[in-house]
């Protein structure tokens, strides 16, 4: 194992895209085996030491940044094997879980199948999108990170080696696991006694579930119960073909109408994704694409899978509903082949390009949401948000993932002044979420930025039954503290 002190390098790993400026830690510490990090913690108590786990800073909640604890640095655990396949309709990956998500799917490609989970970020451990139950565009077809993990191996605290196969502990009807551990003993627990809300994505405190299977308690936890050093992910055949669009809309009715019919998917119609740029959003990425018509008041974004002997029949299917919802079908954009869907990409990737670009020039950092709600309350906060930000004067933007009723909202103040007031606003929007039934974080997690916003979601009770669970594996309190769970509550 290796340790480092130097600052020079003790620097990269105080940051990440949370902008939080306060870390600090004695040093990091470079596990190259698996077995290297049960030994860190297992003589954590003798030694004092606490530790934040670290992917690879591409989070924006802080949750890898320590405030006085050492960092293990998961990026030598970086092994991909060959996928292996099942049945021919799956294959399993086994990963160490400091391989970047990239090379995964590029890996997983060349064999001729693909990892369903994409989240923007492409240069994030896969470790960390397990621990963060991660999503993306395709979650709207194929579910977040978890749907995906076959096994996971977990170093807990104690230093146990625990290997978890999906299936092998499940609570059965009396919702209690019970496990027997050569360090840490024997457990025996109930899931947490709080229920999730019925949104389609969420990302925020503790898994529960009747009859739930140990794996999901550990994916989505920000390492908070224990080091995932290792995964088996599920791949599926690459589909034969895509068919990308974006779509342009004069009015938000005819694009929420639009979105709503394709998500019944009637006909042919089927889609993978469904995303969303609003009017503010095409005038950012109009300074590098003139082409977007200036008459637009937002745009979709859709892909669906194909086969060949269907791509025409689909693609009239899309065609029939575009025109019924009076879409600008002729400014609009079609890529059915690999060039032009990679130019695609490459467009829906421009936004917080020029976003960060505008910023740059700015003395303040955005204020964003990540807030989810049931697919008939969307409309209602989608235009909360809209009606807020024009009472305000504030330069703004919403896109995302609008086939799971989940956009961001981008407060871009441009003084001081409007930073403190939109910051002050962010508490109103989530109040209002989580009226309408939704969750306070879909995707990005709740780390240590938004510990204190997931007591209103959960309420005093709901973070101590988190508690509860966290010293059943953690009973020192060493691992990632400060993330999900405010301090304070630890004490109480």
């Amino acid at each position: 194992m290796i340790y480092k002190d130097d600052p020079d390098l003790i620097q990269g790993f105080l940051e990440d895209t949370s902008n939080i400026k306060t870390g600090h830690t004695p040093g990091v510490y470079f596990p190259e085996t698996i077995e290297d990090v049960s030994k860190l913690l297992r003589e954590s108590v003798s030694s004092g030491k606490k530790f934040v786990v670290a992917g690879n800073g591409t989070g924006t909640t802080g949750g890898r940044i320590p405030f006085g604890d050492y960092v293990i640095a998961m990026e030598k655990l970086n092994r991909i094997e060959d996928p292996v396949s099942c049945d021919g309709n799956e294959a399993v990956m086994t990963v160490g879980a400091g391989a970047l998500l990239e090379d995964i799917q590029k890996k997983a490609e060349s064999f001729g199948w693909l990892y369903p989970p994409d989240p923007t970020e492409k240069l994030c451990f896969i470790g960390s999108t397990i621990a963060n139950n991660s999503s993306g565009a395709r979650t709207y077809k194929y579910g977040p990170t978890r749907n995906h993990i076959a096994r996971i191996t977990v170093v807990l605290a104690s230093g146990d080696i625990l290997d978890i196969p999906r299936g092998k502990y499940s609570t059965g009807k009396d919702d209690t696991f019970r496990l027997d551990l050569p360090s840490a003993g024997t457990m025996e627990f109930k899931v947490p006694g709080y229920h999730l809300p019925l949104t389609s994505k969420h990302n925020a405190g503790y898994y529960s579930a009747r009859s739930m299977d140990l794996i999901d308690l550990f994916i989505g936890s920000e390492g908070t119960l224990g080091v995932i050093v290792e995964a088996d992910l599920l791949l599926i055949p690459i589909p034969e073909k895509i068919i990308s669009c974006l779509v342009y809309f004069n009015t938000l009715d005819d694009l929420f109408l639009f979105v709503d019919n394709a998500k019944r998917k009637n006909k042919e119609v089927d889609p993978r994704a469904l995303e969303f740029f609003d009017r503010n959003s095409l005038d950012f990425l109009r300074k590098v694409y003139p082409e977007i018509p200036v008459n637009t008041a937002g745009a979709v974004f859709f892909e669906q899978e194909t086969g060949q002997e269907k791509e025409e029949e689909t693609l009239e299917a899309w065609f029939e509903l575009m025109e019924s919802f009076n879409a600008m079908t002729d400014e609009s954009w079609i890529a059915l082949d690999v060039d032009e869907q990679r130019a695609m990409k490459t467009f829906r990737h421009e936004l917080p390009v020029q976003v960060n670009e505008w910023l740059s020039k700015q003395t303040e950092s955005k204020i964003s949401t990540d807030m989810a709600v049931p697919d008939a309350s969307f409309i209602e906060l989608f235009n909360f948000y809209r009606h807020t930000c024009e009472k305000h004067g504030f330069r703004y933007i919403i896109f995302g993932h609008i086939g799971n009723a989940h956009v961001h909202l981008n407060i871009l103040p441009a003084n001081h002044d409007e930073f403190i007031t939109a910051k002050a606003l962010y508490q109103g929007f989530v109040e209002k979420a989580l009226e309408l039934g939704g969750t306070l974080s879909a995707e990005h997690g709740i780390g240590k930025l938004k510990a204190g916003y997931l007591v209103k979601m959960f309420g005093d009770k709901g973070i101590q039954e988190m508690v509860r669970i966290k010293k059943i594996f953690d009973p020192h309190l060493v691992l990632n503290m400060g993330n999900l769970i405010p301090e304070h509550y630890y004490q109480t």
